[in-house]
């Protein structure tokens, strides 16, 4: 089972509206897939990293948070460990999988306490902000094909 983005992606024009749902990529070029159900997570809490253009932080890194991760996040003010019901939002355990904005990650990865990335469910937008060396140097999946991940 994939992502789409039908259920919250803007209105198209209505010569496009028959298209049908929009299916995301994932960094590996395949159909993106989920990254979490327990908690919900993503943007639009549907369980992918799915993004639009009201996720200004591009949260499309699916990410498997370490306790490292976590208090690295909680130093720089972006606490991911307290549950803010408000945001649909139960707060982080290690072990959880967990959309994370890309250029939080990246700033981790900086700081040499990135959490392992799963690459089939981190999106292809995060290219725009993070290389995908970088990317594959955290990764905890391995693809179908361990060839693609060569450089």
């Amino acid at each position: 089972m994939g992502c789409e983005f039908s259920n919250h992606q803007a209105p198209l024009p209505p010569r496009l509206r028959d298209a049908g749902p929009v299916t995301e990529r994932n960094v590996l070029g395949d159909e993106l897939e989920p990254c979490g159900t327990t908690p919900l997570t993503g943007f639009f809490r549907d369980g992918c990293c799915s993004t639009g253009p009201e996720d200004l932080g591009s949260h499309t890194i699916c990410a498997v948070v370490t306790a490292e991760f976590l208090d690295h996040q909680r130093r720089i003010g972006n606490d991911l460990s307290t549950a803010r019901p408000q945001y649909q939002f139960p707060g982080l355990v290690p072990g959880d999988r967990w959309c994370v904005t890309a250029v939080n990650w990246a700033r981790a990865l900086n700081d040499g306490v990135a959490a392992p990335v799963v690459l089939a469910s981190t999106n292809e937008a995060v290219l725009r902000i993070v290389p995908l060396a970088a990317l594959r140097e955290q990764a905890v999946d391995v693809p179908a094909d361990p060839g693609s991940l060569a450089p």
